[in-house]
């Protein structure tokens, strides 16, 4: 059974292998409400995933220890536990999908780990870590569906009401579940009347459809870019703890995933992954009930790979507004461009790209296409030099 005291036990335990991460005010992110962030990507191994990992393996047996630990992760949980074992010297061997980061398992090969490549998602990780235990004798170490792990998880709950005693709302990513129960148990129980909840990736809803429909469910299949919380179906434990604690349960799109992600870098020099920003997109696109509250989002990882940064960032930027691309169907002769540019330059858009092609499928013989690629300010940026463009006599395709 779960209790408050073993949550204070948990931070007791921690408090010398994790940061007590502070809170940044973020007033930006949603000026209908008093947001602050609770910076997990700052944490060691860049996730909060080392709080519940440490807590569990410095409860095992020594004989536990002598055998040594085995997880599964889709990257954060893997640091955690190899970070964690490795400070106890305890041998550890994590089940990864093959498709984490990059980034993700050469962190946790340096944590001291070794790394076992798995076909698939999360759960097919799951399968082989469960078998490779049966066989060798491991000590399973669950990323979510465990008590110890939940309490863990959990303390940062305790951080936040000790920094913000008056917080309204507290908004959780939501893979497994292991982070929003633990957060919800400990909330709910210093404060009862606190709101928690929890944020889901549309291509990843398994605890939103178990808990809307009132049964664990199993997705056949996950997409999304918030791979740390591409889970096809959520712990028994933490589907009722969340049942129980947890006020609602939304998703939030790829593209406003994005989004979170890149106002996290421009207003706050934040480097998040997906998972860590859905807290964050769910304030910024007002997927809950928030205004004039005071709110607290946790921001639970930042170990995004580098090679997709920058797609994010570019579809961060069309969600906004911040960048267009035009096509212009012209005739093919002198001076076209240089009015087309003139236009743009009187309405303050700066020119990224230009591609000009002759075009067959034209209506006109000596017809061709002028692609740009535009940055701009917002959508209304947009419409306004698109309406000067119609109205000069250009057509837009």
């Amino acid at each position: 059974m779960l209790t408050l005291d073993k949550f204070y036990h948990a931070a007791y335990v921690l408090k010398d292998v994790i940061h007590q991460t502070p809170l940044v005010h973020a007033p930006g992110i949603n000026p209908a409400a008093d947001i602050y962030l609770k910076p997990e990507n700052l944490q060691l191994t860049g996730s909060f995933k080392l709080r519940g990992a440490g807590y569990m393996i410095s409860c095992l047996s020594d004989e536990e220890k002598r055998r040594g630990v085995i997880a599964c992760s889709a990257g954060n949980h893997a640091q955690g536990v190899a970070l964690a074992a490795t400070k106890y010297n305890i041998k550890s061997l994590i089940c990864l999908p093959d498709g984490a980061p990059i980034s993700k398992v050469e962190a946790t090969k340096s944590y001291g780990a070794e790394v076992c490549m798995v076909k698939g998602v999360y759960d097919d990780a799951h399968q082989k870590a469960l078998q490779l235990r049966d066989e060798m004798g491991y000590t399973f170490v669950h990323p979510f569906d465990d008590e110890n792990v939940i309490a863990g998880q959990g303390t940062i709950a305790l951080e936040i009401l000790q920094e913000l005693d008056d917080t309204d709302a507290i908004v959780v990513p939501i893979g497994g579940g292991g982070l929003c129960s633990g957060i919800a148990f400990a909330a709910k129980t210093l404060k009862p009347d606190i709101k928690i909840y929890g944020v889901q990736a549309e291509g990843a809803p398994s605890m939103f459809n178990s808990v809307h429909d009132g049964k664990i469910e199993t997705l056949p299949s996950v997409s999304t870019i918030a791979d740390g919380i591409a889970v096809k179906q959520p712990g028994e434990k933490t589907f009722r703890i969340c049942g129980q604690y947890v006020d609602d349960i939304v998703t939030v799109s790829e593209d406003e995933i994005s989004t979170a992600i890149l106002t996290l870098i421009e207003q706050h020099k934040m480097i998040a992954e997906g998972a860590g920003a859905v807290s964050v997109a769910a304030a910024l696109f007002n997927k809950i009930p928030i205004a004039g509250k005071k709110v607290v989002c946790v921001v639970s990882g930042g170990n995004i790979d580098v090679t997709i940064l920058s797609r994010v960032i570019k579809r961060g930027l069309l969600m906004t507004g911040r960048s267009s691309s035009l096509c212009i169907e012209l005739l093919d002769k002198p001076g076209q461009l240089m009015d087309v540019s003139a236009i743009i330059a009187k309405y303050g858009a700066n020119v990224i790209s230009v591609h000009h092609e002759r075009a067959g499928e034209s209506k006109d013989i000596n017809g061709c296409y002028l692609r740009i690629v535009l940055e701009t300010r917002d959508f209304d940026h947009i419409h306004k030099i698109n309406d000067a463009l119609t109205k000069a006599g250009y057509h837009l395709v």
